[in-house]
């Protein structure tokens, strides 16, 4: 069963954002070879984190050496090798398989940027961070087009448009 733990700070909006971040990494997390997590009797949590453009410029300059705010950020707490032994092997029956933290200001600016709702922006974002989560990586064009394809799946299960077409106005 997977359960999200979100913490929601000013200025982002009340909203069903438990809601829309369960959606997405369901839909995300079934997609992938991890898919049993969804049934295993173990609790798999993720936090999700909704916060400022400064904390998370202060989370990337630290884990990352990168000095901005970024939209997403992913901190696995399961080496994707072992994420299915833990959840079999949990002592006791949980698995947190780690932390989602994005920016208010940028996932708003990018929304805005694409023509398209806050929440819709964040829902993919939700699913990017919870791949990254699993193991997914974007470094090169094979995993990045790997890990594109996952998510334009995800995603069009929750209705939502391919968000790496580019439009023309």
């Amino acid at each position: 069963m997977i359960q999200i733990e979100l913490s929601r700070e000013e200025p982002w909006a009340d909203t069903d954002w438990n809601g829309i971040a369960t959606r997405a990494a369901r839909a995300a997390i079934e997609r992938t070879p991890h898919g049993p997590l969804l049934t295993t009797p173990a609790l798999v949590e993720i936090s999700v984190r909704l916060t400022s453009d400064e904390e998370v410029h202060h989370l990337n300059r630290q884990y990352r050496g990168k000095d901005k705010p970024t939209n997403v950020l992913s901190f696995p707490m399961v080496q994707p090798d072992l994420i299915e032994t833990v959840s079999q092997n949990s002592d006791d029956g949980e698995l947190l398989l780690g932390d989602i933290v994005m920016a208010h200001g940028v996932c708003v600016a990018e929304a805005a940027e694409r023509g398209i709702a806050v929440e819709t922006h964040a829902t993919h974002l939700m699913v990017h961070g919870v791949l990254h989560l699993l193991g997914y990586d974007h470094m090169d064009d094979d995993e990045a087009e790997a890990m594109e394809a996952i998510e334009r799946d995800a995603l069009a299960s929750l209705g939502i448009d391919d968000p790496y077409t580019v439009r023309e106005d």
